[in-house]
């Protein structure tokens, strides 16, 4: 745009009641929604709008620094002020809302990543969609496809897992211009930050606890076989072979399948643990790849007449948010949640306001805290766990250790 061919800014009239900066920048967002302003085009320089528009500097750097927070200019030293590239496509969001996609919403330590991505996308000025795929990518498509028809201004997400997430659902969103920021694991073959949990540490973290409490024979139950299964897994067999111990292949469980209803494999996981519990070397301690199998395990212990700690040893992984007694109770590998929704709707936020790129290939490795509860013990003595009523009666071996 030339700048003889802007207009003076009115100060007359209803528009009056608004601070002159607000005025300056809703001028400019007419022009730039009319398609006056072109993307990459430079703009006057401060001096020059406070001449076109007799205003002082400091009202026009006030316009300007509003728009470039939103990301629809950016300035360069030495060089001026651009209309950005996307800055078109960051006005045509219908809805100035973020979206969070997770597979589920209520068990676990989703709700305390629900908490702290609203919160901090509230404070951001966005509003917040949360859907929920029940991990099934079907769901999460019709989800996103939705998202798209909203224009919604940014995307967090949980990649659903059964089965994995194809790469075409996030390009559908990046295509639109719609920043994405993966939460836990990446779709391979998408750039776009990533905020992950170190789930092989989560493994060698529950081992090494083990090991310290003279634990050499441990199992290891999880729902079904995932990435993050495989990696608490492989990070748990090395902790525990540096420490000395063992996870017997016989001794890890991951039965049934991402769909499988949680009711349907209780039966399942009884009959296993029963199996383990009651053969010649059985294992001291139990670790389980998320803080609800944990307790459902803790009952079904309390059904073969073993007691925790004091019997087994039993260790989950959840989040820092420890909601309800057992939970406080649960000695569990732990991750903060509400921060790592917080940082995804801020790395939204800098994605959308133009300070970081919509392909960033960052990863922000999350750190891990132990919540050392109650049900962690010391291995038992041979007399301590087997002559009391209501014992197996086939009569587990001491472990040697």
């Amino acid at each position: 745009m030339k700048i003889e061919s802007m207009r003076r800014l009115s100060l007359d009239g209803p528009e009056q009641a608004q601070p002159k900066h607000e005025r300056l920048k809703g001028y400019l967002l007419t022009e730039l929604t009319a398609g006056r302003l072109k993307a990459g085009q430079a703009l006057p320089s401060e001096v020059q709008f406070a001449e076109m528009f007799d205003v002082a500097r400091s009202t026009v750097r006030q316009a300007l620094a509003s728009m470039e927070k939103d990301g629809l200019v950016r300035r360069e030293r030495g060089r001026g002020t651009f209309v950005d590239e996307l800055a078109h496509r960051r006005l045509r969001c219908g809805i100035d809302a973020f979206a969070i996609i997770t597979p589920d919403t209520r068990a676990g330590y989703y709700p305390s990543l629900l908490h702290g991505f609203e919160r901090t996308s509230k404070e951001v000025g966005n509003q917040v969609f949360i859907c929920n795929t029940e991990n099934d990518i079907d769901k999460q498509a019709g989800a996103i496809l939705d998202l798209i028809d909203k224009e919604v201004a940014g995307v967090a997400i949980v990649p659903a897992t059964n089965p994995p997430t194809p790469l075409s659902q996030i390009r559908q969103l990046q295509k639109q211009g719609i920043p994405v920021v993966f939460c836990h694991r990446r779709v391979q073959g998408i750039q776009a930050p990533l905020l992950s949990i170190p789930f092989c540490e989560v493994g060698r973290t529950a081992g090494r606890t083990f090991i310290e409490h003279g634990h050499r024979r441990v199992a290891m139950f999880a729902y079904y076989r995932s990435e993050a299964c495989i990696a608490y897994e492989a990070g748990l067999r090395e902790a525990m072979c540096d420490g000395g111990g063992e996870l017997p292949e016989q001794f890890v469980y991951c039965g049934g399948s991402p769909t499988t209803n949680i009711a349907e494999q209780e039966e399942a996981v009884f009959e296993s643990l029963q199996e383990m519990c009651q053969g010649p070397n059985p294992p001291t301690a139990i670790m389980c790849h998320f803080d609800d199998l944990a307790e459902m395990i803790y009952f079904q212990l309390d059904r073969l007449g073993l007691r925790v700690p004091e019997d087994i040893s039993l260790m989950g992984f959840g989040g820092t948010w420890r909601r309800g007694a057992f939970a406080q109770r649960l000695t569990s590998v732990v991750v903060d949640e509400t921060e790592l929704g917080r940082c995804a709707a801020k790395l939204l936020h800098e994605i959308r306001s133009g300070r970081r790129p919509i392909d960033d290939k960052e990863e922000v490795v999350m750190p891990l805290t132990l919540n050392d509860g109650k049900t962690v013990g010391r291995v038992p003595c041979v007399n301590e766990r087997l002559d009391r009523p209501g014992q197996f009666s086939s009569t587990p071996k001491q472990q040697n250790e």
